[in-house]
């Protein structure tokens, strides 16, 4: 029996690709299931991994490009691509993009076709074979294929001394991890039924690159920013000024819409912003996917699960702390 920690993506994650390789797992989360409570649920759910190795290392590219497929087999996910794209004065800014990324196309008269309800924009980078999910539709799919195949959820507290221990707490494990961090994230979600986008489009922004991903029935996901600050208690002024002004730019009609929820979390991260696996004191944990939740979980899974049922050692195993 394996123990895994935790409910969030990163446990639901493991959970399931050990379940899909034949193991019997229970969860144990005092917080229940999946909900307003943890970062997964406030997340973009893109899986951009050309996007996002723009700013990110090599493994971002490599190991997210196994993301699609993963999440394919288990949840809805919408493959229309990314669209990046900046302002006039901002185009040195789209030029310094694509030197640090691939897998796109150069965009001029094609934006009106891939998305119409662009206003005053002339040039953008397309990378079609990006998709993207609802976080909240895939934490539910996750958490009821394990239900379906017997998988028993406790909302008490993880007994001491659990065998097969797998724990996957976020920065509630800094008490055994003390070089991880929170990075704080914003987001909003809004309602505006007078702008129809069909993707996920990043725009281009001298200080907040903001990305907006549709949800459906004119409900978008806006975010998100990376706050070097543990506070979540709440949203800056200044964050949702820049949000909302950046949507604004994409199309003025933003301007109307209703901002429905804002989110605040912090994201757990390692120094290098990579995902880590450690085996410590018998217990394996498994942290830091930083804001590459959704995109990194299923390589993050896949490893643990290398590790528990074969001792085989990924990339993402911290040998140092083994």
């Amino acid at each position: 029996m394996y123990s895994v920690i935790g409910s969030g993506v990163a446990g639901l994650a493991v959970a399931s690709e050990l379940a899909s390789r034949g193991a019997e797992v229970q969860i144990f989360d005092p917080a229940g299931p999946p909900g307003p409570h943890g970062c997964s649920w406030w997340a973009g759910g893109m899986l951009a991994p050309w996007c996002e190795y723009e700013n990110a290392e090599e493994p971002v590219l490599r190991l997210g490009q196994q993301a699609i497929a993963w999440w394919q087999a288990r949840t809805t996910v919408e493959r229309r691509g990314t669209l990046v794209v900046a302002a006039r004065r901002d185009l040195p800014d789209l030029r310094r993009f694509a030197r640090r990324t691939e897998g796109f196309r150069e965009v001029d008269a094609e934006l009106a076709d891939l998305e119409p309800e662009l206003h005053g924009f002339s040039k953008g980078l397309f990378f079609e074979n990006e998709a993207h999910l609802s976080p909240r539709k895939a934490l539910a799919d996750l958490h009821a294929g394990l239900v379906a195949r017997g998988v028993a959820f406790h909302t008490a507290p993880a007994p001491e001394g659990l065998e097969n221990a797998i724990d996957c707490r976020g920065l509630s494990a800094r008490d055994a991890l003390p070089d991880l961090r929170g990075v704080k994230g914003e987001m909003l979600v809004i309602r505006c039924p007078d702008v129809t986008l069909t993707r996920p489009v990043r725009l281009l922004h001298p200080r907040i690159p903001l990305y907006i991903v549709p949800r459906g029935n004119g409900v978008y996901m806006l975010g998100a920013t990376m706050i070097e600050s543990e506070d979540r208690r709440r949203i800056t002024a200044r964050s949702m000024l820049e949000l909302l002004s950046a949507a604004y730019a994409l199309n003025p009609a933003f301007g109307e819409a209703e901002v429905l929820e804002i989110g605040v979390d912090l994201r757990p991260a390692f120094p290098d912003n990579l995902p880590r696996i450690r085996r410590i004191g018998g217990r394996i944990y498994a942290n830091g996917l930083y804001r590459h939740g959704y995109l990194l979980a299923p390589a993050l899974a896949k490893g643990v699960a290398d590790l528990a049922l074969n001792n085989i050692h990924s990339e993402m195993v911290d040998e140092d702390r083994d």
